[in-house]
């Protein structure tokens, strides 16, 4: 169900839109300041590269740009936007052999109404920060042991918090088939951290 703030939120996007179609093309800066770094982590979440997750990134809010005259109001630009950058994605892991990533530093965090870091997060003692990234790692590594299309399932549902209907709009398969991905993905994580520590 969709919230007011996120009603608020979308609203806001179509007058983004709108302005730059008119020609107002400074626009387009609240959008990348808005959803980059969300599109950002969901790259690097399927790449575990930072230099190919900000190029893929930049690409994709460029491509957007370019093609911002078929972008339908009705629907969502982030779910746009991410579309765009998954197929980017696809067709760079497609070209190139994937590069093994060892280095986690990347914090798990919640994210407030507007998509930001929560505060609470931030004001976590160390001993606390170090805990959560060592889960995230054993988390990130499991995760690349899942393949792509249940990865790509768990990072939208988990790290996104998208809803089964805007993750069946993002990736254009039926909701049934994001929650048949999404229940065998968590059983084989729980498998995967379990086996790790027994």
């Amino acid at each position: 169900m969709t919230t007011p703030s996120q009603l608020e939120s979308r609203e806001e996007d179509i007058q983004m839109v709108l302005a730059v179609r008119e020609g107002d093309t400074t626009a387009y800066r609240g959008l990348v300041e808005k959803y980059q770094e969300r599109i950002y982590h969901m790259v690097y979440g399927m790449l575990r590269n930072q230099e190919d997750a900000r190029d893929i990134t930049q690409d994709a809010f460029v491509k957007a740009y370019d093609n911002l005259q078929k972008f339908r109001l009705e629907s969502s630009f982030y779910t746009w936007i991410y579309r765009i950058a998954r197929n980017l994605t696809i067709d760079y892991l497609r070209k190139r052999k994937r590069r093994p990533e060892t280095e986690f530093d990347e914090q798990v965090a919640t994210r407030d109404e507007r998509g930001g870091i929560d505060e609470s997060h931030v004001q976590e003692g160390p001993g606390r920060t170090l805990e959560r990234k060592r889960l995230y790692a054993r988390i990130m590594t499991a995760m690349q042991q899942l393949p792509e299309d249940q990865r790509e399932v768990v990072l939208l549902r988990e790290l996104e918090g998208l809803s089964y209907k805007e993750i069946a709009e993002a990736m254009e398969i039926p909701e049934g088939t994001v929650m048949s991905r999404l229940y065998y993905a968590r059983k084989k994580l729980q498998k995967l951290l379990a086996g790790e520590r027994g």
